[in-house]
This record gives C-alpha cells, structure tokens and sequence, in this order.
C-alpha cells in the first residue's frame, strides 16, 4: 500500500503537482487526522470485555468525548478555512468545540460505530457550525489512508456543505405535511382514486372505431359496469369514514360495492361521457350509500391532477354531503305543490295541472269537484282546532280514494277537486261513489263531528274545454248541495249528482 502511494505521488510530480498542494487547493473541505490514539482507545476497551459499543457510549456519555479527545486534526485545506471562517489552521483547531457541539452526538457514535467495527471508510450525516455561528448540515466521508490501517495515524475526512439540500429536503416534507394535513382533516370527503384501467377501456372502444360513445353505452351497459369495477381507491380523508358511516379506512374500501350502486350507475355513466369528450375537471350530483344503507346525496367535483391528464393515475373527487339540502328543496318543492294541512295537492298544482291537460290530455278529462258541507258550522261551534281535524279526514279520504295518475287537490278552504286524465264518466263515477264508502267507514272510526261532502262530475274530450268542463261538475256538486239542504239531511247520503242536465247519482 505503501508503494501505491508512492507511485500516486509520483504521476503528480511528473504532472508538476505536489500532493500537498493538491490537497490545498481541493474544492471540497478536507481533513488529515490522526486516530491512532482513538484505535488505542478501543484496544483497551476491547481488552475490558466492551462489545456492544453504542450501548457503552450511551451508558455514559462522557466516554464519546473521550473519543473524541483522541482526534487529532493535522492539516485542514483551504477551503475548509473559508467554510469556517477560520483565518488559518490555529483558529480553527483552537475553537473546535465552537464548530463541534450540539446536535452531532447520535452521528459521531454512528462513526465511531463504524470504525469499532473494522471498517476503512465511515460517513454520517452530522451538523457543524462556522465560528461565525451559523449551523450547517454536513455530509462527512472518512478514510483511513492505505499503509495506514494498522495504526489509523493517516485518515483523510471530507466535509460537504449540504444545508442547502436539506433545507430543500424540509421544506418539500413540511410542504408535504401540509398538504396531507389539508387532506386529512378538510371539512369535505376526498378520494384519491386511479382511473388508469378506465382510460385504456376508453382507448380500447376508439380503437374499435365506436364515435357514439352514448349509444355505445345504451347498447352496451354491462361497459359501465366494468368501468365501475376498474375503480381503485389509493386513498380517502378522516372525513369521509364519518360521511360513510365507516369504522375506518380498510372498511370502507372494502366495502365499495355497497357505496356505488343502484342510483349510481346512471350518474357515473355520465361521468364516462365526459371523460370520453376529454372533460377533465366535472361536477355534477350524484347518488352514493353510506355502509348503513342510507342514501347520500352528494355534489361531485372530479379533477384529474396537474401532469396526470395522459394516465389519469392520479384523480381526486371532493364530495359534499347535500342530503339535508336535497331534503329541504324536496320539502319545499312538496310546499310549493302540497296543502300543508290535508297533504294533498295545492291550488297551484290545481291550476299548472288543468292547464296541461288542456294543452297535452290524456283524453279524455273527467274531475270530481268535492264540498265539504259543514266546515264553517264546525268552525264557528267548535273551533279551527275541530275544524282542522275534520279537513285532515277530509285530506285521508280523497288519498284513499284515488290512484295514480288521479290527483286530488285542495282549491279553497272547503273545496276540493279530483283530476282525473285519461277517464271517461263512468269513472268518475265510481271513483265517487268510493268515496262516499270511505266516508261512511271514515265516520264510524272517528268520533266527533261528522264528515260530509257534496260531489258533482263531469267528463270532456279532446277538443271541448277543460275549464268548461269544471264549472259543469262544479255546478252539478252545488245542485246537490242544494237538494241536501232541500231535504234537510245531514250528510253525504247518497247526494252525488253528476251533472245539472244529467241523471242524479245514485
């Protein structure tokens, strides 16, 4: 080893550079030390039974500085002094305590580690600091020098200044901290999902020269379930588990089918439309179910993530629960077309729907006008409390009555209507005399005052007016208020009159 040494130092001479001066002006900090007192050092700890080094250096932490004590530094290049901020080599070895200290404990005993171990080289990643103060983190490579390994008199360390990396290194892990911090506990669902397998179905279908991706997917809906099985789910937030009614995240995606099904279909259907138009970034309202079975519905919003567009191996969904909001615009909606009171259909309703049998039938048209015939005596004898019972009866009796597509309405305080497409007279008529039947049971289950309507029907074809139509049963429904009255009978008893210019009901 020796005679190597000799022989490198003399292909510098033959080059003109002598190796101390080569070392000098080396751009990278260099240390010629001398270890054999160290070596010395582990020889006696070795003869006192020591094998487990670490554990004896952390036993007493006064032992590394003993190690340490042994270093003895012998040259230092030049631009080691300009990395310190030493003026020469003096200063620099008269303030090494200033330069090593703090931090630097568990990396020393990791070289030291591997120089009780028998190795040539070591290395770690320690700190340093310049006699100016400021830290640096270093990587640090050491070398016992051939011809020197039985004494470790000779070992070459070289020092990088490597803050600028690990500065870099921490700020792409608290960057990436934050981030996950942000997924993790954003007040909304996420998924981070793979759409790679989707992608290439969709290239697959080009290939095949399918342009009418929607008829495509009408003949073919069994393709649409298949993309729905290629989903993978990489990831979800902590919120999604409470959205879901998860236990945890292996739950949940294990249990996928049982969230994207039924109702879903049809929305994720869409999805692929758009992803086969190149539509990247969508939103749209779907249905999804959470592991108890409930239905959620959820805002979409669907993004595939920058430098991810020819993959789609990476797509993040941000799902927002809109069940509450879905339910208070259906329970508005239900307002906006519903009596409050009865349940049934409000005068709106009434009107837009009359209309639209004029203008689109079925025909032909029959309606059942219906007069409760003693709400304002209830009223005035027993309050609106009494009063509002017998509407609600009143409300159970006309559901009970008819079917789809026939709906009653309530028009006015004590009006009602029973719009009836696609029926001739005839059943009117026995939609009628229903009910008076379910009156008659009505009254025998409920105590109190008495429930009694007045009824008139009418019918017209296609071509006669609707509205026309509804002031004949509407005056047929008056002539038979007038004939009760007439008669002085209490009730409904059979006072269902059909038309003024028709027969009496029966």
């Amino acid at each position: 080893m020796q005679q190597g040494t000799q022989a490198t130092a003399a292909s510098f001479a033959k080059l003109g550079v002598d190796l101390l001066d080569f070392f000098d002006v080396t751009p990278t900090s260099l240390w010629l030390e001398d270890y054999s007192q160290l070596r010395a050092l582990f020889g006696r700890w070795r003869e006192a039974g020591v094998t487990n080094l670490r554990a004896w250096l952390e036993e007493d932490p006064r032992r590394v500085a003993e190690c340490s004590a042994c270093i003895r530094v012998l040259k230092v290049n030049q631009h080691t002094l300009a990395l310190y901020g030493a003026r020469n080599h003096e200063e620099l070895t008269a303030r090494l305590s200033d330069v090593l200290r703090d931090d630097m404990f568990q990396a020393h005993v990791g070289e030291l580690e591997q120089m009780w171990a028998g190795g040539t080289t070591f290395q770690s990643k320690s700190v340093n600091y310049t006699l100016g103060g400021r830290r640096m983190d270093i990587l640090l490579r050491g070398v016992i020098l051939p011809g020197h390994e039985d004494d470790w008199s000779r070992v070459l360390v070289s020092i990088e200044d490597v803050s600028a990396l690990e500065e870099a290194r921490h700020r792409a892990a608290m960057s990436e901290q934050y981030a996950h911090g942000i997924f993790e506990h954003a007040p909304v669902s996420l998924w981070v999902e793979n759409f790679t397998a989707i992608r290439q179905l969709l290239d697959e279908v080009r290939m095949q020269g399918i342009v009418d991706f929607r008829t495509f997917t009408d003949v073919h809906p069994d393709f649409v379930e298949r993309c729905m099985s290629e989903i993978q789910v990489i990831d979800v937030n902590h919120y999604t588990l409470g959205m879901y009614r998860a236990p945890d995240k292996a739950t949940l995606l294990s249990r996928l089918p049982e969230v994207f099904r039924d109702d879903m279909r049809p929305h994720f259907r869409e999805q692929l439309l758009d992803l086969w138009e190149g539509r990247l970034f969508q939103q749209r309202e779907v249905i999804n179910y959470a592991l108890d079975g409930s239905a959620l519905n959820v805002h979409l919003q669907f993004s595939v993530f920058p430098g991810h567009e020819q993959a789609w191996d990476l797509v993040l969904l941000a799902l927002t629960d809109i069940t509450a909001r879905k339910k208070a615009e259906a329970y508005l909606e239900f307002l906006g077309k519903h009596d409050v009171l009865t349940k049934l259909k409000n005068r709106s309703f009434y009107v837009d729907e009359m209309n639209r049998l004029q203008r689109k039938g079925p025909f032909p048209v029959s309606a059942i006008v219906v007069d409760m015939d003693n709400l304002k005596a209830v009223n005035d004898q027993l309050g609106h409390a009494a009063g509002d019972a017998l509407l609600r009866r009143a409300g159970e009796v006309l559901a009970k009555a008819i079917q789809k597509p026939y709906q009653a309405a309530r028009i006015g305080g004590d009006e009602f209507v029973v719009l009836m497409p696609g029926a001739e007279l005839r059943d009117a008529e026995a939609v009628a005399d229903g009910i008076g039947k379910l009156v008659e049971l009505n009254n025998q289950f409920y105590g109190g005052p008495r429930l009694s309507f007045s009824l008139g029907w009418e019918s017209c074809d296609e071509g006669e007016s609707v509205e026309a139509m509804l002031r004949a049963a509407d005056s047929a429904m008056y002539e038979a208020k007038r004939r009760r009255n007439e008669l002085h009978r209490p009730g409904m008893d059979g006072e269902r009159l059909h038309s003024p210019a028709a027969k009496d009901g029966a």
